[in-house]
């Protein structure tokens, strides 16, 4: 028994210590769940924060003096209320004629090129030699100049953007797959020797013209001024003037294109290899005025998307892309029956003709085969004959001629053109020469009404020189033809003229700082893709390096204007609308972190003899109130002179680029020598330069202000920079901190775009600052690079008549050293507080290993943590439970934004949503990208598809290779602080232990003090909050649209369509070079 008696002793031993543990366990854990911060103790500390951090801000700003000098002036100032219907129309009417005097320009070059072929006879032994643009400055092993090269002076010129140029000469380029010597060449190119007295006339009448050339339709491309053309890697001149935009356009009407491609057995091989290069080269030649399909046929049809059965679509670079995809698949089986297949074209254009859509022009079908062997002239009686409305290509494939009879004759009797295709090297050739059938104009036409204007452009040579600011443009081109008598009714195409407008110069003619804050211009195409606006962003960065982006050029409205869901704005300026709307729209500002909700008043109209459309944009509010000063000249200049004072470069205060003696000047010298008279001549904005004098007269006060703080008392340590900016553009700063000894080395310099005023924004700091409560100030942190700075901003306003019209805003900028020292001063009680009427923790301190403490932005991003490396982080980032905690509260709300520019890596379906609402193709293509993203996954290999985050799809395979950035649709959250609730606190339950935090608003700023409690660790049971955007997945089952309903594209009414000419019937030869049917 003593056995057993010594075991349950020793059990019940056991038992109590282990409910001893227990019982510790659960005094530990209720004093965890226990403690308690007291809210009163963090009000306290918000509350002299407060106070402390307003009188260091507004004494090195500056702030009430300025708004004290404001008010001084108010009796002597106007508001007037910018009325947007007058100002669209005075824009776009500035507009029309700078981009008028361009076409007059372009037409003098055309008919100089017309009479030059006129008065020549082709010689076909004419020796000829001409300055090669890759020949030039370039000699051999012996010293000697090359062939076609020479001397070629070069000299950088500032209107080119320091380009080496040639002003008085232009030059030829060749591509490496054109003889440079063949016949035909030289004497296109002596006959275009007529152009560079045009050229240079041209420049002298208009010196703001940049680029102006002539294409040939034999290959060569002449420019002016001339440059030293710059080969690819392996040496070769790719560059074909004839397969660029603004060469198609202007050489074809627009056109609606089925491209029946035969894929029976017979095709195998090299055949189906050049059947493919054919149909590529085919969709290159098109545009986004035209609409095409592709069809392959064997003994059945096969539409190459099943998507598009029975249809058109838009041919803009997203549908030509996602064809060329699909034609790379195609494989070759069966036996050939073409019948089928030209009844089901037919039927395509037929139907679209009949129901308004598609181009409304031309008509064309591209048989491409290596023989035709049935009896399909019944096709053609029944469906074309005798109008024949449609053309008819063929292209017959391989060296075999058995069937080219047939082939031929399809052409000839169908109006269209036949060519034989043997090997790689002839289809660029031989595609081309549709071109000349599919011409503008009959050849009697005069080119007041055949001038065409491109897309946003973007000049791939240009962008691996220094012409950075020359990237995007827009180009009108002419087309050039024979006026010889014998060949006139022929119409033949001897290539095309054109010049290039960089679309910044056109936007600078809606005055920036007429539109306000966050008002702003833009311009679209008669396809609703953007030409010109602030949110467009053209290029992405693919490692170190900047690309431009695949679809830069196609970027819809829509996109951009997201909130326009109705399609209103969109609706009426494809038609070319005069009119105005207004929408509640979700902006963003800081590269998209920081949302804004304002309402924008949109006004536009349409630029005659252009298929643009101009539209702008005043915010409501403040953004359509402006204040208008007066000043004598005299006291004006003195005040405009001081050395703390500069004003927006971007801006055209002065314009310089006219006169090319002025353009050596800044546009504030330019200014100040036009206001003292010293150049009279000079065109500059009267109304701009008064509001400037009266800015900078007002201004001055802070000078003397600012220089007196660090002369006679000592400047805090870690505040470096003072600065203030007016709705003028005029900005004054100064330096209080050495650049030794300051943090922000790049604030404020020409390289902070972000915070100076350029051509497409307010500095970052005014448009935060107008967006909140005047004499308050808005506090943010900024990330540059891993340098951590804090910047505190506010607006100051001006009043009269009852209306109240933002001044400007005015600031300073601080190291986080400056913000710390006096947080952690006042965020802490000493150890002899008495606590005897506080119910909690006492004496509280920040710097207690128990508690963590923040102050966090308005948007949620950090400003001050105890570890740095948590500054300019989102607060739901680093503590998930407690952000969780305040949206729930509805402290901070969430706000979708939407971005359809966004670059994603591999994605899996590259179309913008906006699109899929405007056009058939849009509908279709999420359904397609969808198809391929879930059930044709080897794609994959191809980079055509992938995703952003693996966490947030499934992962379907695994990659092969490295992964690329395609355009994509992402959805991304950002969060706004609701000011109506001033503090919060409350506990939240993480498995054994409860984590308890208080929030308290920080008085007169934008800031919220965060203390919670450290030593719960609440990562298992909330995740971090993130910003990352999120691919959008449109899966087919839940989208509303589907294949069988498209919404066709809205476009604007062609101006000019040349179908057929009366000439055409006396022409029987459809397989000459230049002979038309």
């Amino acid at each position: 028994m003593s056995g057993v008696e010594s075991r349950m002793e020793g059990r019940d031993v056991g038992m109590r210590k282990l409910l001893g543990i227990l019982g510790f366990l659960c005094l530990w854990i209720t004093a965890q769940a226990q403690m308690k911060i007291p809210p009163e103790t963090v009000q306290q500390w918000a509350s002299v924060f407060s106070v402390q951090l307003r009188e260091l801000t507004i004494k090195y700003s500056g702030s009430l003096l300025l708004q004290k000098k404001l008010k001084d002036v108010e009796s002597i100032v106007k508001i007037v209320e910018l009325n947007g219907d007058d100002l669209v129309k005075d824009y776009s009417d500035e507009i029309e004629r700078m981009l008028g005097s361009k076409m007059k320009s372009v037409k003098r070059l055309a008919e100089s090129a017309e009479d030059a072929d006129l008065y020549h006879d082709f010689n076909a032994t004419l020796e000829f030699d001409y300055y090669n643009s890759m020949m030039i400055n370039t000699v051999d092993e012996d010293g000697n100049s090359l062939e076609l090269g020479g001397e070629f002076p070069l000299e950088e010129n500032e209107h080119f953007n320091n380009m080496p140029v040639n002003v008085v000469q232009s030059d030829i380029q060749v591509p490496t797959n054109v003889y440079n010597k063949d016949p035909n060449i030289l004497n296109a190119i002596y006959n275009s020797e007529a152009l560079n007295d045009v050229f240079i006339s041209n420049y002298q009448k208009d010196p703001t013209l940049t680029w102006q050339y002539f294409g040939s339709s034999t290959g060569f491309f002449r420019i002016y001024p001339g440059i030293k053309w710059t080969p690819d890697s392996n040496g070769v001149a790719a560059f074909d003037c004839r397969n660029r935009n603004w060469y198609i356009q202007a050489a074809t009407s627009p056109k609606d294109i089925i491209i029946m491609v035969d894929i029976s057995g017979s095709m195998k091989g090299l055949k189906m290899t050049i059947a493919k290069h054919t149909i590529n080269t085919i969709l290159d030649t098109l545009g986004e005025n035209d609409f095409v399909n592709v069809i392959a046929y064997t003994d059945y049809v096969r539409y190459v998307e099943p998507c598009f059965r029975g249809t058109l679509v838009q041919a803009d670079l997203d549908n030509r892309e996602h064809f060329k995809i699909l034609v790379d698949e195609l494989h070759v089986k069966g036996e050939a029956k073409i019948k089928n297949a030209m009844k089901e074209a037919f039927k395509i254009l037929n139907e679209a003709r009949a129901n308004g859509q598609g181009s409304m022009c031309n008509q064309a079908i591209m048989l491409i085969t290596d023989g035709a062997m049935e009896d399909f002239e019944s096709v053609f009686e029944e469906f074309n004959w005798p109008e024949r409305r449609v053309r008819v290509f063929t292209y017959l494939i391989g060296r075999e001629m058995t069937f080219a009879q047939n082939t031929k004759w399809i052409a000839c009797n169908n109006k269209g053109y036949y060519t034989h295709i043997s090997t790689l090297a002839d289809v660029q050739e031989n595609v081309m020469e549709y071109l000349h059938v599919l011409r503008p104009t009959d050849g009697q036409s005069t080119h007041d009404t055949t001038s065409a204007w491109t897309e946003a452009y973007m000049d791939t040579v240009l962008f691996n020189t220094k012409a950075q600011s020359l990237l995007l443009m827009t180009s009108v081109a002419m087309p050039v033809f024979s006026k010889k008598k014998e060949t006139l009714s022929h119409g033949i195409l001897l290539g095309v003229v054109g010049s290039d407008i960089p679309l910044m110069e056109v936007m600078k003619l809606a005055p920036r700082y007429m539109l306000g804050a966050h008002g702003y211009a833009f311009l679209i195409t008669n396809n609703g893709y953007i030409l010109a606006h602030p949110d467009l962003r053209p290029l992405y960065k693919d490692g170190k390096k900047l690309k431009p982006k695949p679809n830069y050029n196609s970027v819809d409205l829509g996109e951009v204007e997201w909130e326009d869901t109705e399609e209103r704005l969109r609706t009426a300026m494809v038609k070319g609308q005069t009119g105005s709307t207004s929408l509640n729209v979700r902006a963003s500002v800081d590269k998209g972190k920081r949302p804004l909700y304002l309402t924008n008043n949109y006004f536009y109209t349409n630029i005659d003899e252009t298929p643009f459309s101009f539209g702008m944009v005043l915010t409501r509010g403040h953004g359509s109130l402006m204040f208008v000063g007066n000043v004598s000249v005299e006291e004006g200049l003195h005040d405009l002179t001081s050395p703390d004072l500069s004003i927006a470069t971007e801006w055209t205060y002065c314009e310089t680029d006219i006169d090319p003696a002025h353009r050596k000047y800044t546009q504030l010298q330019a200014a100040i020598r036009y206001l003292l008279g010293k150049e009279p001549d000079l065109e500059c904005d009267e109304m701009l330069l008064q509001q400037t004098l009266f800015d900078a007269v007002v201004t001055a006060p802070l000078e003397a202000y600012w220089n007196a703080l660090m002369l006679n008392d000592r400047v805090e340590p870690g505040v470096e920079t003072a600065f203030l900016g007016t709705r003028s553009g005029l900005m004054r700063l100064i330096r209080y901190a050495g650049v030794e000894t300051r943090v922000a080395k790049k604030f404020l310099t020409p390289a902070d775009k972000d915070n100076l005023f350029t051509v497409d924004h307010f500095p970052l700091w005014y448009r935060l600052a107008v967006e909140n409560t005047p004499g308050s100030f808005f506090y943010y942190p900024v990330n540059d690079k891993g340098v951590k700075f804090i910047i505190a901003t506010t607006s100051v306003t001006v009043s009269s008549g009852g209306k109240t019209a933002m001044a400007g805003a005015i600031g300073v900028q601080m190291s986080l050293d400056c913000l710390e020292k006096r947080f952690w001063a006042i965020a802490k009680q000493p150890s002899d507080t008495d606590c005897t009427n506080i119910e909690g923790v006492c004496p509280l301190s920040c710097e207690s290993a128990d508690l963590n403490c923040f102050l966090v932005d308005n948007n949620g991003f950090i400003v001050l943590s105890k570890e740095r490396n948590e500054v300019g982080r989102f607060f739901g980032e680093v503590d998930g439970s407690v952000m969780a905690s305040l949206i729930k509260m509805g402290m901070y709300r969430k706000v979708s934004l939407f971005d359809y520019q966004a670059m994603c890596k591999n994605s899996h379906h590259h179309a913008s949503s906006a699109r899929r609402l405007l056009s058939p193709f849009y509908v279709m293509a999420a359904l397609i990208r969808w198809f391929f993203s879930n059930a044709l996954m080897f794609l994959l290999d191809f980079n055509f598809c992938g995703l952003w985050h693996s966490d947030y799809f499934v992962d379907a395979h695994k990659q092969k290779k490295v992964e690329a950035l395609q355009p994509c649709d992402t959805a991304y959250p950002g969060f706004m602080y609701d000011t109506s609730v001033r503090e919060a606190n409350s506990l939240i339950k993480c498995g054994r232990c409860q984590k308890m935090f208080v929030v308290q608003a920080i008085p007169d700023s934008n800031l919220v003090l965060v203390v919670t409690q450290a030593d719960c660790d609440c990562s298992r049971q909330y995740g971090p909050i993130l910003l990352e955007p999120k691919e959008i997945k449109y899966i087919l089952q839940t989208d509303r649209r589907s294949c069988s309903a498209p919404c066709w594209t809205q476009l604007c009414p062609v101006t000019s369509c040349h179908d057929r000419s009366p000439a055409e019937f006396l022409y029987k030869r459809c397989h000459d070079r230049f002979i038309i049917i």
